[in-house]
């Protein structure tokens, strides 16, 4: 496999080698002090990572990703065109369900860009889950008519089914698939996902790529979990079979790693990067030394060899546990 060309290009511009993800910067992980997550966020664009992926419902109705950036960008005005912002939403983070319809959307479209006042524009708007109740076309025709509106610059889609690709991008151009893809989820590359953007030349923005903290050499016991953080809820990090088991699988990436001289999240992204197409890999940081150790993972080749070592690793030591659970896992891969 050879090494990977130019940065992907979505709506026009050229993105980095890696994306950076906001998700860390607000709850349910600790809340970051803005000035502090300037200085993530800053360090991220200097080195490169110029594809920021927030969220409506990343924090509360009063403090989340949009109100975050409002402040980056006005601090940072020279900042804005460097970014390509991409932005999920229509969904109701207090029932969690998804609100696909044309009112819904165009709703969570201009809250978005009421918080941003005019400091950054949207360049890809998602759903952040497709609602059940609505058909995809009818959510995308309302997407594209917000995009011909100049109130969005793109379409995005988020936790999608190849089917549900095909029939959005029927119906309107899709910028990108947002997809949770790592070595504890590798679904994409076989339920035909990626192989259908790789058709439809559509690129793929990864989230979760260190599998929420598995792959990075730091969680070995569930006492490493802090005592109020919101992963004790999820299914792969309850204490018991699925904790050990799942710590089997990320001793074996750190054992790589180590014999490799990297850190076992660069190997993480790095794979993720290679699975071929156009992948963007979107690790939230919350460290500007998270940051540079991330997009250091750019400059990190896994080998054939390695590649197969790690593909016998996820066949030898399978995942255990969902992604979500309970009703969360139902809005996946829709």
């Amino acid at each position: 496999m050879s090494r990977p060309a130019a940065p992907t290009t979505i709506l026009g511009k050229a993105v980095g080698p890696i994306g950076y993800g906001m998700l860390g910067l607000t709850i349910p992980w600790a809340a970051t002090p803005y000035p502090d997550a300037v200085k993530v966020m800053k360090t991220a664009l200097d080195r490169g990572a110029n594809f920021w992926n927030g969220s409506l419902f990343y924090g509360t109705p009063e403090a989340n990703s949009l109100h975050l950036l409002k402040y980056y960008f006005t601090q940072h005005p020279e900042d804005a065109a460097k970014v390509v912002l991409c932005i999920k939403g229509a969904y109701d983070s207090a029932t969690h369900t998804p609100n696909g319809s044309p009112a819904g959307i165009r709703a969570s479209v201009d809250e978005a860009l009421r918080i941003l006042d005019g400091t950054k524009t949207i360049d890809i708007f998602e759903c952040a889950r497709v609602d059940p109740k609505v058909p995809i076309e009818t959510s995308v025709q309302a997407l594209g008519e917000l995009v011909a509106e100049g109130k969005i610059g793109g379409v995005g889609l988020s936790e999608v089914s190849a089917r549900t690709i095909r029939a959005a991008h029927a119906v309107h151009p899709v910028a990108c698939v947002e997809i949770e893809l790592s070595l504890f989820t590798p679904d994409a590359l076989t339920n035909g996902v990626v192989d259908t953007c790789r058709e439809l030349n559509i690129p793929i923005t990864a989230y979760g790529p260190v599998a929420r903290g598995w792959l990075t050499g730091k969680l070995h016991t569930p006492a490493d979990l802090p005592a109020n953080d919101f992963r004790h809820r999820l299914p792969r990090f309850q204490p018991g079979a699925a904790f050990d088991a799942n710590a089997k699988l990320a001793q074996a990436v750190e054992n790589l790693a180590a014999r490799k001289g990297v850190i076992p999240s660069q190997v993480a992204i790095a794979w993720v990067r290679q699975q071929g197409g156009a992948i963007i890999p979107i690790p939230g940081s919350t460290k500007p030394e998270r940051v540079v150790e991330n997009t250091a993972a750019a400059d990190v080749w896994l080998s054939e060899q390695d590649l197969e070592e790690l593909k016998g690793m996820m066949e030898a030591l399978p995942v255990s546990g969902e992604r979500y659970g309970g009703a969360h896992e139902l809005l996946l891969n829709q």
